[in-house]
């Protein structure tokens, strides 16, 4: 599963948090075995609710509101650059005109 290829980059955190599509018996299981506490609410149909820091789980949004306001930027969007470091650049630039003026 793709899954667990990015569980294996979890080992050391304290804290994932993700939203309701990863919400499953053995992802949470497997990050309480390596020391991760999740952060994941429940699917709406489970029969017992899960129990996970709301308070914490309320933060993401802003990164996913930064990479939508990065992309309004045409260059960053489309990735125009070939180049790993123009783009880097490119990204950079944008974010200081973006969320600094």
């Amino acid at each position: 599963m793709g899954v667990d290829l990015l569980i294996s980059h979890t080992a050391g955190m304290k804290r994932v948090v993700a939203d309701r599509g990863y919400d499953s018996n053995c992802i949470r299981a497997t990050l309480r075995e390596q020391g991760t506490m999740p952060v994941i609410p429940g699917k709406r149909n489970r029969k017992r609710p899960i129990q996970y820091d709301e308070r914490r789980y309320k933060n993401p949004w802003r990164v996913e509101a930064m990479f939508c306001r990065l992309k309004d930027f045409r260059r960053i969007a489309t990735r125009h650059d070939k180049l790993a470091r123009n783009f880097l650049s490119a990204v950079s630039l944008a974010a200081a005109v973006a969320f600094w003026l």
